[in-house]
């Protein structure tokens, strides 16, 4: 696979004619003497008074970009309220991992929400994945003021086989459900990792002790591209067969709308529309609520 090729022609994603306008505002953007806070809120504090038009334009510009799925963000004294909470995912995890001076990838990277906390911990090199042309604008928006050396590629989990190193630590948060081969996701995961790697994995879960899987028919919570959900033993068993060993489980959550809800940032629904009204123990089609396991694996 030559990931030159590919790259080349993902940049190109950057002139679709509902990108290109996104692109035009990033370029404008000025320059803001800021400093950032890397806490739940990914703060930005001006070290300047900004004019009212530098603050409209700063808010012209988000507003271009929503919706906003991960954060939230607070730039400059705009919060951009998120539809997901996603600092407690972060939270939740930030006990299991040491990154200092490791190479990290964020598979499914998003905005970038997650690499920009894990600045804190000085990791030697943060790779962000995710072939989004949307949510590389977002994050690119963000980047313009913390100024990281956070890397964002447009590229999938497929192609990290074929990257040109391995890493120490990778997170695949929220990705597994959307992929139709989930084995095969893990296996290009396994070969993307140094021996003795740590891999951090979130997806939907079923309950049940035995080795089995959801297939939905359609959709699950509204969602058309969700392929399997698991029991912790079938996920279990799917990591160990891509070459993973020590799985073991570090929290299992039930999603809750003080987690995932709509807000005026991505106009649309949320969790509350997915869940039958009746009973908000299973979503519309009948399904269980979604449920999230959290697993920590090492690389054989």
């Amino acid at each position: 696979m030559n990931l030159k090729e590919i790259r080349q022609e993902r940049e190109k994603w950057m002139t679709w004619k509902n990108i290109s306008p996104l692109r035009e505002a990033l370029d404008k953007l000025s320059e803001i003497k800021s400093e950032c806070i890397f806490g739940d809120t990914i703060t930005l504090k001006s070290l300047e008074s900004l004019s009212d038009e530098q603050k409209d334009s700063l808010e012209e510009v988000a507003k271009l970009m929503m919706p906003w799925r991960k954060g939230p963000f607070d730039v400059f004294g705009l919060f951009i309220d998120t539809e997901w909470q996603s600092f407690l995912k972060y939270n939740l995890l930030k006990p299991y991992f040491n990154l200092k001076g490791k190479k990290v990838a964020d598979i499914g990277c998003n905005n970038g929400y997650y690499m920009f906390r894990m600045l804190e911990q000085e990791p030697k090199k943060i790779v962000g994945f995710d072939p989004s042309a949307l949510c590389k604008c977002q994050f690119d928006f963000i980047n313009h003021y913390v100024k990281s050396d956070i890397e964002f590629e447009l590229l999938g989990v497929e192609h990290l086989p074929f990257y040109e190193e391995k890493f120490d630590t990778v997170f695949c948060l929220g990705v597994l459900y959307h992929r139709p081969d989930p084995i095969g996701t893990l296996k290009a995961l396994a070969k993307g990792m140094e021996s003795g790697a740590e891999l951090f994995l979130d997806t939907f879960m079923i309950d049940g002790e035995d080795d089995i899987c959801l297939t939905p028919q359609k959709t699950y919570s509204k969602i058309p591209n969700i392929y399997f959900v698991p029991t912790v033993k079938a996920l279990t068993n799917w990591c160990e067969r891509a070459g993973f060993i020590d799985v073991e489980v570090l929290e299992i959550t039930v999603t809750t709308e003080d987690e995932q809800r709509s807000t005026p940032w991505i106009q649309g629904q949320s969790l509350g529309s997915f869940l039958d009204p009746q009973d908000s123990s299973k979503t519309v089609e009948g399904y269980p609520a979604p449920k999230r396991v959290y697993i920590k694996a090492k690389r054989k």
